[in-house]
């Protein structure tokens, strides 16, 4: 469109029009339907007459070259328009604040109280639309023309030049009585602020109503009671939103920061009260599993019904759940969706979340298959990342699994142990710790300290992690300082600490603040899985990360890795390790831990199933679960500049008691090329090292 026809100047001629054909305008007759309100106007005939001249003389040939000038009909036309546009504008706000006062007189009713009355109707703006030779305008009604009306107000400030001021009091401002309306209606609020609990007590946990108290005297949400029941009458449901669900809740997200009696039991469990505490929940266990087992074993004896499918001579039907779940991934990897589908759902029908071991064990890798099927794995694992494990409920499951399994409390003995004589002599210690976590390694690493001859040293703590999706990258690590600081503050232990919240790649050395004179540790303990190795890059984040720690010359360096074979780029061989390292893993929860636990389940699914997925469904660089042998990371530190020094006799020494002593028989503990190794039934899961730099 020209911009003459929209009011705008024409860069050459202002609103000269050139070179332009106008006979279809000229020969249009204005009686058709489209002009009918440049006709009926409300100006005076005698303009109307000078329109049809105007027009006339628009049509003529050899006029084309003469400047054109809209007449004052076609003025006003354009003018009603707006005005039209502007009524309504005016009618939908005095709607919205009808519809306010209906909301707040409800409101009213609601407290109990009475809905104070509205101003006279005649004070109210009685507004017009007229037309004139200068255009249309908002007039107001002469009767309301009073210096301190709202009506009277606005028509001045409209009549002013300064546009700021002329839209805030324009004739479609609110009134006085939406003014009083609000003002009623924030008082109301003051008053039913006097019925709700304190804003402290709302986001303490409460989140979700709750249904009661359980057996162990802990409080249940009723919400989870009810997702829980749902997905177990449809396994399948809620994955496809979880993404949208989580990154929602994600806003009200809230977490304890602060040292609380419940903290000191689980973490501080290496002495004194959390050490008996953690005794007797091992025990517990093991009562609890062998009379579940006893009564299994009853049950099975007086004929009760199994799991299993009876055939018609009566023997239970067998199902390898193993052999189904590699044939399905054959499947998966041939691209033979018909048999992979139909595999599927044969392991469906024999996998629970809530059945034996190889039934929870099939129902996460089901999960992982089917996620890779639909092609949604990546998704599915951002979404699950994204929603964020409270650190309560993983100190639950954190209990459960130093109660039940030697792996982690092992790990930070030897850990912790072996700081500890190494720096015996140092007054300032620095950990710098890649992927801290919640940090539960150093409570008991300070309780230990605190009591070392001749006063503890000043410790310092560098906190690394990966940042964590959201507008705060780094509140997770943050909330761990505060916590650790809560527990050097109660053993008067000098602290200070430092979140780094980065890909570890992309970490610099100035960004660890080591200053001189320090006893430096660099502590990795089962993180270093997740860096990427040499398939996605000649130079992976494995060899970056190795570079930056000799780079920061660390007296001494602890490398904890998980012993695992399934990071190979073939799905198939992949699928297979996985299978067999999760499988020791699912099998020693259903050995020694009940099934109706539910810090079993969150450890099952929230982090094995988690990991699981990840690696299954997960291809190139989304794939984050990348383990590999200790012999492999064995050749990788000394590639990067590292001598690996034996563990202390002594650390190995009790290690070995601990577990022998107080965990099941079916546990293996070694050592092998300086490593100490940890496992379960033959297979090493975990392990352990010391290194220096050369």
């Amino acid at each position: 469109m020209d911009p003459a026809f929209l009011g705008i100047p024409d860069p050459a001629n202002g609103f000269q029009l050139r070179n332009q054909k106008l006979s279809t305008f000229g020969d249009t007759n204005l009686s058709e339907p489209g002009f009918e309100p440049l006709l009926n106007h409300d100006g005076p005939t005698n303009e109307s007459s000078n329109l049809t001249s105007a027009t006339s003389s628009v049509g003529v040939e050899d006029d084309f070259g003469e400047d054109l000038d809209f007449s004052d009909a076609v003025l006003r036309y354009i003018n009603r328009m707006l005005m039209e546009e502007d009524m309504e504008d005016k009618t939908y706000m005095l709607q919205e604040s009808l519809d306010f006062q209906a909301k707040e007189k409800s409101f009213y009713d609601a407290l109990g109280k009475e809905y104070p009355p509205s101003p006279d109707p005649a004070n109210q703006c009685n507004l017009t639309s007229t037309s004139s030779s200068n255009g249309g305008s908002y007039v107001a009604d002469p009767a309301d023309y009073d210096s301190t009306s709202p009506c009277f107000r606005a028509h001045h400030h409209r009549a002013s030049n300064n546009p700021a001021t002329a839209f805030l009091d324009s004739p479609i401002s609110p009134p006085e009585s939406s003014c009083q309306s609000i003002w009623n209606f924030k008082k109301g609020v003051e008053e039913a602020k006097k019925f709700l609990p304190d804003g402290n007590k709302l986001l303490n946990f409460r989140l979700f109503p709750l249904e009661g108290i359980d057996e162990e005297g802990l409080l249940v949400k009723e919400e989870e009671r009810r997702e829980g029941s749902r997905r177990r009458k449809n396994p399948h449901s809620g994955d496809t939103d979880l993404e949208e669900r989580s990154s929602k809740q994600a806003a009200v997200y809230t977490d304890s920061t602060v040292r609380s009696e419940e903290f000191d039991i689980v973490l501080l469990h290496s002495m004194g009260k959390g050490e008996a505490v953690l005794a007797a929940y091992r025990e517990n266990l093991r009562s609890a599993k062998s009379n579940h087992d006893g009564q299994l074993k009853l049950k099975r004896s007086s004929g009760g019904k199994g799991r299993g499918k009876k055939q018609n001579n009566g023997k239970k039907e067998v199902i390898d759940l193993r052999t189904l779940m590699i044939h399905c991934a054959q499947a998966v990897a041939a691209d033979d969706r018909r048999s992979a589908n139909e595999l599927l759902k044969q392991i469906r029908q024999h996998a629970s979340l809530f059945g034996d071991g190889n039934q929870r064990l099939a129902y996460c890798f089901a999960d992982g298959l089917e996620a890779r099927i639909a092609g949604t794995g990546s998704q599915i694992y951002k979404a699950l990342i994204n929603k964020r494990t409270p650190a309560s409920d993983f100190l639950k499951a954190y209990h459960l699994y130093l109660a039940s399994c030697p792996f982690t409390k092992i790990s930070s003995f030897a850990s912790n142990k072996t700081i500890m004589i190494k720096s015996k002599n140092a007054m300032r210690v620095h950990v710098i710790d890649f992927g801290i976590l919640y940090g539960f390694q150093w409570p008991t690493f300070i309780q230990r300290i605190a009591g070392r001859e001749g006063g503890p040293p000043k410790i310092r703590i560098t906190g690394v992690d990966f940042p964590q999706p959201g507008f705060r990258p780094a509140e997770r690590i943050e909330e761990t300082g505060h916590r650790l600081a809560e527990y050097a503050k109660m053993f008067n232990v000098p602290f200070e600490y430092n979140a780094v919240a980065k890909k570890w790649e992309t970490i610099k050395l100035e960004d660890l603040k080591i200053e001189e004179g320090e006893f430096v540790v660099v502590n990795c303990i089962y993180r270093s899985k997740n860096l990427l190795d040499e398939t996605l890059a000649a130079e992976s984040s494995r060899t970056i990360v190795l570079k930056l720690i000799r780079s920061i010359n660390p007296d001494i360096f602890i490398h904890g890795i998980v012993n695992g074979a399934y990071s190979a780029p073939f799905f198939v061989t992949r699928f297979r390790e996985a299978l067999f390292h999760f499988s020791a893993l699912f099998d020693m929860l259903e050995t020694i831990v009940p099934r109706e636990i539910p810090e079993r389940t969150l450890i099952e699914k929230e982090i094995f199933g988690r990991e699981a997925l990840n690696v299954i469904a997960c291809e190139g660089w989304e794939r984050v679960e990348r383990p590999e042998t200790y012999k492999q990371w064995q050749v990788r530190n000394m590639r990067a500049g590292f001598r690996q020094i034996p563990l202390e006799r002594e650390i190995m020494k009790r290690a070995i008691e601990k577990v022998t002593s107080s965990y099941h028989k079916d546990f293996i503990i070694d050592e092998d090329s300086q490593w100490l190794l940890l496992g379960w039934k033959g297979r090493i899961i975990y392990a352990l090292s010391c290194w220096t730099p050369i």
